[in-house]
């Protein structure tokens, strides 16, 4: 019984980190926030993000609040499920490297699945519009563009994807065995 209640406080608990860090990604990749399901993202994450803001201005166009958010929001949710799971609270400190642990395997993982919506809906749906299309293009659009500049397409063929998706898993890999 308390596997099951775990696993479903840990399932809600990443989703609420999951919207904290499509935020952040979102504001990084200047995504258009009038899209739908940016709304959706910004009607969620507000409520902790907008007093924070008060506290932490920004740097430059990079919002401190939105990285404390998640960064905050992530801690609460390893310490939450641990302790519901009946383990001991680690140190705050190795409680926090697991956490950026954490959020940067997600980010790998968010970059990767924006990537391969991407690739399948400009194969299913070329030249139409959904809102949801449109954000996971701006999402994926800054880490595509480096490899777009080396390698040329080929007979209309755009092959960065491939590699984009091969450097994020490596990576991926990188980060796990820290």
């Amino acid at each position: 019984m308390r596997d099951a209640v775990v696993y479903i406080l840990d399932a809600l608990l990443s989703i609420a980190v999951w919207a904290f860090l499509l935020r952040l990604l979102m504001q990084l990749a200047r995504a258009d926030f009038r899209n739908p399901f940016a709304g959706a993202i910004l009607a969620l994450t507000n409520p902790l993000i907008m007093p924070l803001r008060r506290l932490l201005p920004p740097l430059g166009r990079f919002d401190t609040a939105s990285l404390v958010a998640l960064i905050g929001v992530q801690v609460a949710a390893q310490a939450i499920v641990l302790a519901v799971a009946g383990g001991v609270a680690p140190p705050f400190a190795l409680l926090l490297r697991a956490s950026l642990i954490a959020l940067a395997i997600n980010t790998t993982y968010v970059l990767t699945g924006a990537i391969l919506i991407t690739v399948i809906l400009s194969w299913v749906a070329q030249g139409g519009y959904h809102p949801v299309a449109a954000l996971f293009q701006s999402l994926s659009r800054p880490v595509l563009r480096p490899f777009q500049r080396l390698i040329p397409p080929l007979g209309g063929l755009d092959l960065s994807p491939i590699f984009a998706l091969i450097l994020l898993q490596a990576l991926r890999i990188l980060i796990i065995r820290l």
